[in-house]
């Protein structure tokens, strides 16, 4: 499933930061809007990043039935705040074998471990860019609730503070709240 991610003027999403953690930045933009399937050009439009979900490409089958057993689901009504990171990784990272990523994200990095922690309290997806030709490799959401604020901002803290992130060059951090339902 392909979601586009719409930086602009409108959209349900409020932009209350954005950072570049690694080389070149985003424009700035009050709101966000997430589509899923073919999304529509919005012409209020500042940027728009794009990516499939797709299969897990360095876990085990152990590791994604554990994540999935514990991975709560997106869009919860609590969940009112969120996070997009968009994240390219250098050419020396796309030179290693698929073997030799898995060695770095899990057994030296522990990604997984890492992420575990911050479950059940952060709901996420991951989805991929670098094959439709964008400008990010990948665009990860995470969705929490402001008293579960600590625990995301640990999960990302941990991150990048491992080898992985050795092979990040580019990195923006977009923090956001949802807008409350309207009433009736």
């Amino acid at each position: 499933m392909r979601i586009t991610f719409h930086g602009g003027a409108q959209g349900p999403w409020a932009v209350t930061r954005l950072v570049a953690v690694a080389g070149e930045g985003l424009a700035p933009v009050a709101r966000l809007r997430v589509d899923a399937g073919a999304a529509e050009e919005a012409p209020d439009s500042v940027w728009r990043l794009a990516g499939v979900v797709g299969h897990a490409r360095y876990a085990t089958r152990a590791e994604i039935d554990t994540l999935t057993a514990v991975q709560p689901p997106l869009a919860r009504p609590e969940a009112t705040c969120a996070a997009l990171i968009p994240i390219r990784k250098s050419p020396a990272w796309w030179a290693l074998a698929q073997d030799e990523r898995r060695a770095i994200f899990e057994e030296t990095s522990h990604h997984t471990a890492i992420g575990l922690r911050a479950l059940p309290a952060v709901a996420r997806r991951l989805h991929h860019g670098r094959d439709l030709g964008e400008p990010f490799d990948f665009l990860t959401w995470f969705e929490f609730a402001p008293a579960q604020a600590d625990a995301f901002e640990a999960l990302v803290v941990a991150l990048r503070a491992t080898r992985e992130w050795d092979f990040v060059e580019r990195e923006v951090d977009i923090r956001l709240v949802r807008d409350a339902p309207a009433d009736g």
